[in-house]
């Protein structure tokens, strides 16, 4: 077997801690470490699974509370051939200034940094190969990633006029006890919302216009998605599509998958780490069409559904040609379930 891509992570929250695993589970990849700024549960749970763990700075509340360091970020980042940077927005762009560069270090971006952080944005099933050994590339966001897997096959098979769609947002990640709302549904107050041009930075041929909301829930976002397309489509054959598609999974109604809460018990019942769901989940019996107009609910999970596109992303960074093979690689690895 070739050499093992040389993975770090910087920044070990709830993207962090996810994606150092999956780079675990990676036949090609050897994770090399983390790192860590301040004490807490997911740093001491980083030590319990052996994980090499690097300070941010003099690392003085790790040493405190039984941390062993394996030394510095610098000293991570002389071992390694790419870093997954995890770090809260804004953050990632400092990081590239002040370690990627200097050191000359590849670097995969989240979708809480600005596009121009990185060459590229990234989704996998969509433009793969234009992020072939590119040194930045950018991770979209959660639901960003969504709204791509899932218009890109429409716009492949219909063609895409132009896209409505509203980010029903949840408030709060499950473990965040400082954010909401508790009690109230909170607009964006800026038209479109962010995640339309985000969209357009991984399918630039795509018009879409987007709003969206935050409610009082923790548990995954929903879409409502109105896609006017260029060729007419019809129920039966775009459930057929998307029954087709990886990273996408029909739930519906006959199944009892009525909520969100419901699709988040059934990722458990599956078997998927955590009890993520990593697929875009699209209701059966909310797929419409009313003229060239197609009409459907989709709800995607925030902690989890760009895992598999980080360690894609990896792959793509260090010059791993074939997207089909990287997709399947990382799926099986990950147990993302063939249908």
């Amino acid at each position: 077997m070739a050499d093992k891509i040389k993975v770090g992570i910087m920044g070990f929250g709830t993207i962090g801690k996810r994606v150092a695993d999956a780079v675990m589970l990676q036949e090609d990849m050897e994770l090399i470490g983390v790192t860590g700024r301040s004490y807490n549960w997911r740093i001491k749970s980083a030590q319990g699974k052996g994980y090499p763990i690097y300070s941010v700075d003099n690392g003085s509340a790790l040493k405190e509370n039984g941390i062993k360091l394996a030394g510095t970020v610098e000293d991570l980042l002389k071992k390694v051939d790419i870093i997954v940077d995890t770090a809260p927005k804004k953050i990632g762009a400092e990081n590239k200034e002040k370690y990627y560069l200097p050191n000359k270090v590849k670097a995969i971006f989240q979708g809480g940094e600005k596009p121009k952080v990185a060459e590229v944005s990234f989704v996998a099933q969509c433009n793969y190969d234009k992020c072939i050994n590119k040194d930045y590339i950018r991770v979209v966001s959660c639901n960003t990633t969504g709204l791509a897997r899932t218009l890109n096959e429409i716009n492949k098979k219909y063609g895409i006029k132009e896209v409505y769609a509203t980010m029903i947002r949840r408030g709060a990640d499950p473990w965040d006890i400082r954010h909401g709302p508790i009690n109230a549904v909170v607009p964006v107050l800026e038209l479109p919302s962010h995640h339309g041009p985000d969209v357009q930075t991984v399918l630039p041929d795509v018009q879409i216009f987007t709003t969206a909301l935050s409610v009082s829930s923790t548990l995954m976002h929903v879409h409502t998605i109105t896609c006017e397309c260029k060729n007419t489509p019809k129920v039966d054959d775009v459930l057929d599509l998307f029954n087709k598609t990886q990273r996408i999974r029909i739930v519906d109604n006959a199944s009892m998958v009525r909520s969100t809460a419901e699709i988040m018990e059934l990722a458990k019942d599956l078997g998927y780490e955590r009890g993520d769901m990593p697929e875009i989940c699209i209701w059966k019996e909310a797929i419409g069409v009313h003229g060239n107009k197609l009409l459907y609910l989709q709800a995607v999970h925030q902690e989890s559904d760009v895992i598999c596109e980080n360690i894609d992303a990896i792959r793509a960074s260090m010059g791993f040609k074939d997207a089909e093979e990287s997709i399947e690689l990382t799926n099986k690895s990950l147990g993302i379930l063939d249908k």
